[in-house]
């Protein structure tokens, strides 16, 4: 089985050598190139060198995370970004939300907790850890008034809130991935978002699933 491969965007050496021989220690992964900071990063990345998966810090001098995020939205938007930052404030945490990423984690996080965001994301989902979550509900706004919301639906929403990739939430339902697929742009079109954090959110404020 091909390994996935990740980039590493840390202008502190020793974090990002530590944290290069941390991914490459797991049989799934390997470390596809590293970068100082953003614009290093642009400058490596090409359809020929291409990751699956940035592990991304904020604060990097040139070209930082936000400006490094934003780029690779408009460039590379299929490229998974987890946010490895020492900021758990809600003004960071939002902004890079915003930006698309899928993670994100404190580098003080442990190895164990590491590695299951890093298996989340390649596998089609998204890590947040309950601080996030904490920041997402409490500035989300819901649209004016209550969508009137079908019983498939609200399955979809309690497995959207889970672990489960598309696929295996449509084998749960018992219907095929286009069907899920339908469920899944027909609330983003009641419920006004674009994303399925939208919808877990939307869930959890809903008391559709526990935090």
């Amino acid at each position: 089985m091909a390994k996935i491969q990740v980039a590493l965007v840390d202008d502190h050496r020793m974090f990002r050598d530590g944290l290069a021989r941390t991914v490459n220690a797991y049989p799934r992964y390997n470390v596809l190139f590293v970068a100082d900071n953003g614009k290093d990063f642009t400058n490596k990345i090409s359809k020929k060198l291409e990751p699956r998966i940035v592990l991304l810090d904020i604060n990097m001098p040139l070209m930082d995370g936000p400006a490094t995020a934003a780029w690779m939205k408009e460039n590379y938007p299929d490229v998974a970004i987890i946010v490895l930052s020492m900021f758990d404030d809600a003004d960071k945490v939002l902004s890079m939300i915003s930006l698309g990423v899928k993670g994100y984690i404190l580098k003080d996080a442990d190895e164990t907790e590491f590695i299951k965001a890093l298996d989340q994301v390649s596998d089609s989902g998204t890590y947040f850890p309950p601080f996030v979550t904490r920041h997402l509900v409490k500035n989300f706004t819901e649209p004016d008034g209550q969508p009137n919301l079908n019983p498939r639906e609200i399955e979809f929403l309690k497995l959207a809130a889970t672990e489960l990739t598309y696929k295996e939430i449509a084998d749960r339902m018992n219907v095929s991935p286009r069907t899920v697929d339908g469920y899944r742009d027909q609330l983003f079109e009641k419920l006004n978002t674009k994303s399925r954090v939208g919808l877990v959110l939307y869930a959890i404020k809903h008391k559709l699933v526990d935090l």
